[in-house]
């Protein structure tokens, strides 16, 4: 039987880096094959060049059997490649069902593409709504749009970039089931992720690459995540040295805040009440689109509709200041949206720094730009970012990487109050572990740390406090210690009015015994 896939000495060239070099990978009918790498090894511009979304400079790639040349999208999608990319491709003036016909036979009416959405969504659990436009869509409501894009291609072969990261667990249990499904009717499958659990229980190939180069193919299954890590970035991550502290002072109050949504398709916020305090980490579980962006935008500054009162840093009301305002109190803030948000595409490294750092600001507004390039340089060097140079343009910068520098820049602020948002979304193991250690590190120093993560594992490793919001309701906080992961899943479903009380006493009584 020929092989599904086959590159042989796929090799390709930026200026300033080689992001792929003499890249040889087989994909065999129905196997479900990882593609493993730390940030910048190569990956995604691999898969870009499989989709025919990137030219190759040298190379030759055969599907099923025979040599092609795949010189766009449309041309993969005709041999029946589809692909889910960590970046999306969505056009945001059109509607969910529109971005997903255009990927499809224009035979088929809109009518039936959207039947065909409502159909998939509910049989894999991704949950959408075929007629709302993608601006209004959170991120992870996003890559829900682009798993059931290619889900309706029907694909001989799909590549799935980063697909649970915004998944509950019990959602990516499910998703795993319709791949060995995909799988068993013959579907091959390319699944990059850095949560090295899944490739171990999911898939039963591995290529592991590094600086653009193949160093080496494994069966994940006879793996441990040690030795999966050894692989990937030569060493394992050191272990997170967390422990219980007494925090301090109370640094962000949110009291009994309800907000009106502000489209048709946000969510309205519902009585929602925190704290953070100074030397402690605490974060928001839940599934994307659930209130997670309302409540961001009101505690950056974005949104300034809440009461002054109802949003309190450093005892100064906060809920009118813009963001600018909010800084000069102690917050700094990590959004999603790395490109548009967090930093402007165009725009080199060393000015991006400009978007929340003044320390490189003279008077009237002078730039002092061996200050800048300098602050740029130890933020790059600190956090191991892999790029052509302070002058990189943002959008040059892979995923991981990208995430890497914004995380750097606010956690070099040295802020008295952080808020992030999906802090390691899309890193590898070794960046997500220094990351994480970052985060920890600022905790031990008297910051206030509030952590929004779809990321389970991740809160739980690095929170002294959770929280679920679900339908713009936050659930009452649960120690880290008194919670489960099978716990806060089920809360993700807004399960906790039923179950808070019982576990509340449960709590009590374990308490009491001890």
């Amino acid at each position: 039987m020929s092989a599904r896939l086959q590159l042989s000495g796929i090799t390709k060239r930026y200026p300033g880096v080689v992001a792929n070099d003499g890249v040889s990978l087989t994909v065999q009918p129905g196997e479900i094959h990882a593609v493993l790498g730390e940030n910048g090894a190569g990956k995604s511009t691999l898969m870009k060049i499989i989709y025919g979304a990137v030219k190759p400079d040298a190379g030759e790639v055969h599907f099923d059997g025979r040599p092609v040349l795949i010189r766009s999208p449309q041309e993969a999608r005709a041999l029946g490649i589809a692909m889910v990319f960590q970046h999306f491709s969505l056009f945001e003036t059109l509607s969910v069902a529109e971005n997903v016909w255009l990927g499809l036979d224009k035979s088929i009416g809109l009518p039936e593409v959207t039947r065909r959405i409502e159909q998939t969504a509910a049989a894999y659990g991704l949950d959408i709504d075929p007629a709302r436009p993608v601006h209004s869509l959170s991120v992870g409501e996003m890559q829900r749009v682009e798993i059931i894009r290619a889900l309706l291609a029907d694909p001989k072969l799909l590549i799935l970039d980063e697909p649970t990261s915004v998944l509950t667990p019990q959602a990516v249990d499910k998703l795993f089931v319709t791949l060995r499904q995909l799988a068993a009717e013959g579907c091959s499958i390319l699944y990059i992720s850095h949560k090295l659990h899944e490739i171990r229980a999911l898939c039963s190939a591995c290529t592991v690459m590094r600086g653009g180069r193949v160093t080496g193919v494994c069966d994940p299954r006879q793996e441990s995540n040690a030795s999966l890590s050894r692989l990937m970035i030569g060493a394992e991550p050191p272990a997170l040295q967390y422990h219980e502290r007494t925090p301090g002072a109370v640094v962000l109050a949110v009291q009994q805040l309800d907000l009106v949504r502000d489209s048709p398709f946000g969510v309205d916020l519902i009585d929602v009440s925190l704290q953070v305090r100074a030397g402690e980490v605490v974060g928001i579980a839940g599934v994307s689109g659930n209130g997670q962006r309302e409540l961001l935008l009101a505690l950056s500054g974005e949104d300034r509709r809440a009461p002054a009162a109802a949003i309190v840093i450093a005892e100064q009301p906060a809920g009118r200041r813009s963001p600018a305002r909010r800084r000069a109190l102690g917050l700094h803030f990590v959004p999603e949206e790395r490109l548009g948000r967090g930093a402007v595409p165009e725009m080199s490294l060393a000015h991006n720094l400009l978007l929340t750092r003044r320390e490189a600001v003279g008077t009237l507004g002078w730039l002092r730009m061996a200050r800048l390039r300098a602050q740029a340089i130890d933020i790059i060097e600190r956090f191991r970012v892999k790029a052509n140079g302070t002058g990189a343009p943002a959008r040059s910068l892979s995923g991981g990487n990208l995430q890497k520098f914004i995380m750097g820049r606010e956690i070099d602020a040295r802020p008295k109050l952080l808020i992030v948002s999906q802090p390691t979304w899309g890193v590898d193991v070794g960046a997500a572990a220094q990351i994480r250690a970052e985060i920890l590190a600022l905790r031990d120093a008297g910051c206030a740390v509030l952590v929004v993560s779809e990321e389970l594992d991740e809160l739980f490793e690095i929170c002294d406090r959770l929280h679920v919001i679900a339908k713009g309701q936050l659930s009452p906080s649960v120690a880290r210690r008194d919670a489960s992961v099978e716990q806060i899943g089920e809360w993700m479903s807004g399960l906790w009015h039923e179950g808070v009380q019982q576990h509340l006493q449960q709590m009590d009584a374990a308490h009491a015994a001890a």
